[in-house]
């Protein structure tokens, strides 16, 4: 018998087995985030599904909150990786395609039946689209660099966000019945379109990085009092954010072709600086 089961000998010549490295802490934080956004927007599905419509659209809003500090935390920490790039890609899609539109759909698309289901997929699917063009865009190495402050259609937490505005609206008395299936379903459809267009919005990204020692305290006074209405006054101050950033896509697209030709009469895209005046 022993001969059927010899003892193990390893070779002394094979190579020892690859041990993996530890992974510091700061490529972990910014993901966990990231999980604990997508861990949102699940639960927004489900009390979507409850019929619970308020705790799941703060669900998906605080999504988006998270959805902005994860990327800050990594660049701070200097924990960007491809994994967390592609993770994030994927609650994005969760948080701001699929909640969205399966809220939508069970506060009142649902009365128009196949029709609603139709705009809710075609909501989903381009939130999707808008994403994987935003993900290709980050490896062109020949965009100018003044591009940068802006985002090619809406962005994906501003998508959904606006499209939510409805539900805002019922949240503060405004009643939603079977008359204002068709109004949603056109705005729903309006958002889709400016998600996957190529209207140029503002991002942002680079506002903040230099603030004057004056606007420090009136910086903080302001915050705070945002925060405060946001807090005391939630649905009214999502209503004001979502009314505002829709009529400032015109003013972002027009400020984006000045740049433009900007950029164009000095033969340089990068002649224009990210902090040229905007």
């Amino acid at each position: 018998m022993d001969d059927l089961f010899p003892p193990f000998a390893p070779d002394p010549n094979e190579p020892r087995p690859r041990r993996f490295k530890p992974v510091p802490f700061r490529m972990i934080a910014p993901n966990m985030i990231t999980l604990m956004a997508l861990c949102l927007g699940l639960t927004a599905i489900r009390l979507a599904f409850e019929g619970k419509f308020e705790p799941a659209v703060i669900s998906v809003v605080a999504a988006g909150v998270l959805d902005g500090i994860d990327g800050r935390v990594a660049r701070l920490l200097k924990g960007t990786s491809r994994f967390g790039a592609e993770l994030d890609s994927l609650a994005d899609f969760v948080n701001f395609g699929c909640a969205p539109a399966l809220i939508l759909y069970g506060f009142v698309l649902f009365h128009l039946k196949s029709l609603g289901w139709i705009i809710a997929l075609i909501f989903a699917i381009a939130m999707g689209l808008r994403l994987a063009r935003f993900n290709a865009m980050l490896d062109d190495p020949s965009r100018p660099e003044w591009k940068k402050d802006f985002f090619v259609g809406m962005p994906a937490p501003a998508g959904a966000l606006t499209a939510m505005l409805p539900l805002y609206l019922h949240f503060l008395g405004l009643t939603f019945d079977a008359w204002a299936a068709p109004a949603v379903l056109v705005y729903v459809l309006c958002i889709a379109l400016l998600v996957v267009s190529t209207v140029p919005t503002f991002s942002g990204k680079t506002m903040g990085k230099r603030v004057p020692r004056g606007l420090v305290l009136p910086i903080f006074l302001l915050g705070v009092a945002a925060f405060g209405i946001l807090i005391s006054y939630p649905f009214e101050a999502l209503v004001a954010v979502s009314a505002t950033y829709l009529v400032t896509i015109p003013v972002g697209a027009a400020q984006y072709r000045r740049r433009h030709k900007a950029a164009q009469a000095t033969g340089d895209d990068r002649a224009v600086s990210a902090t040229d005046g905007g």
